[in-house]
């Protein structure tokens, strides 16, 4: 699988919490200001899992996400959906993991598309079930918008946030 690459090990993680319409958001980046990881309150013992997952022992501390990321984040809520696409993050996840989570980063606002696509755009067609699993583990929520991942009849499928928070977002962003 070729998943073996050198993980990018930052010195210290920040742990920021901002407001959403649905509910409070947790922002992690680190020393560069790279994003690391979004996820929401109600979730944050997932949250605590993943890290310990990518980054071993080293736990955020409260500190202030960069204001690029901030105001990425408050532009995405206020309506321009697009807002989150340039912001830089970085993940500890194996290259397939990385594969998915980057290409939903290219599926536009507004769009979705099935699970079996999403293997399909990361060249690995047969592998409609790892990607579904490599989409349910993304670390980084609405900078990588698994929320815009469907079923194959259009039904809204699992979300790490809960479906209503996945019917919000979509709806949010025009898909519904």
């Amino acid at each position: 699988m070729g998943d073996n690459r050198p993980m990018s090990r930052p010195a210290s993680l920040l742990l920021d919490r901002l407001p959403s319409p649905i509910g409070e958001l947790l922002v992690v980046t680190d020393e560069t200001g790279l994003l690391r990881a979004i996820d929401f309150h109600d979730y944050e013992h997932r949250l605590d899992r993943l890290l310990k997952i990518h980054y071993g022992p080293l736990r955020p501390e409260p500190g202030a996400a960069p204001a690029a990321t901030r105001d990425a984040l408050t532009a995405y809520f206020a309506g321009q959906t697009d807002a989150l696409r340039p912001l830089p993050w970085d993940t500890n996840g194996t290259d397939f993991q990385t594969a998915v989570w980057k290409a939903l980063g290219s599926i536009p606002a507004g769009a979705t598309i099935t699970y079996s696509e999403l293997a399909s755009r990361i060249g690995r067609p047969a592998a409609v079930r790892a990607a579904g699993h490599a989409n349910g583990a993304n670390p980084l929520s609405l900078a990588a918008p698994c929320h815009r991942v469907i079923g194959m009849n259009g039904a809204l499928t699992g979300y790490g946030g809960g479906i209503e928070r996945k019917r919000w977002l979509l709806t949010h962003e025009g898909a519904l």
